[in-house]
């Protein structure tokens, strides 16, 4: 039962736009004070519940993996995996923050100037005007780099050490799912409520 509640849920505001991820203990709460409904993709349909209805479709369409269903006293429930919020129809205001982790998901741990894809074990972060000639860490001025680039370019502006970079640096809007992006944990019931761009 551990393991089952261990399970996450993706949030949706009013708009069908992804908001949140959260816990199953959470989901069932919204979802039995009746301030979310279950989002339920059958044949390609999305099919709406609220928490009655949910329990009526669970029992009557028992899930076939013991793994997607959360046992009670009475009966098993399915465990939905995205809930539509009745109320909130805005957007988190946040930004996301600036770390090494939230770089390469913006870079897609791709090394800036030659192309090369890496493990973050074989990548670097690159100041582009370098910080001894004034340049900052932002998001503008900071791109994932390869080792073998990051020491030819080394104290260098770009265009000195004879590279160019292959896309000017942004910040990116925030996402609260890159963790879950860069961890490969994304529910595939997820996938049509997530927009996925690069910046």
């Amino acid at each position: 039962m551990e393991d089952t509640l261990s399970n996450q849920v993706l949030v949706l505001n009013r708009l069908w736009q992804a908001v949140n991820i959260v816990g199953l203990k959470r989901a069932f709460g919204l979802l039995f004070q009746e301030h979310a409904k279950v989002i339920h993709s059958d044949d390609g349909n999305f099919l709406i519940y609220n928490g009655e209805e949910w329990v009526d479709y669970s029992l009557n369409n028992p899930s076939k993996k013991e793994s997607d269903s959360l046992k009670t006293i009475n009966y098993k429930i399915r465990i939905p995996k995205v809930i539509l919020l009745n109320q909130f129809d805005r957007l988190p205001m946040k930004e996301m923050k600036f770390t090494r982790q939230s770089l390469y998901e913006r870079d897609s741990s791709t090394c800036q100037y030659c192309g090369k894809i890496g493990q973050l074990k074989d990548l670097n972060l690159d100041h582009i005007i370098p910080r001894e000639r004034g340049g900052r860490t932002t998001w503008e001025n900071v791109v994932t780099s390869c080792i073998k680039c990051n020491s030819r370019k080394a104290n260098k502006l770009p265009h000195e050490a004879g590279m160019r970079l292959k896309r000017k640096p942004n910040k990116p809007k925030w996402r609260p799912f890159v963790s879950y992006k860069l961890n490969g944990n994304i529910d595939t019931a997820w996938s049509q409520f997530l927009q996925v761009s690069k910046y």
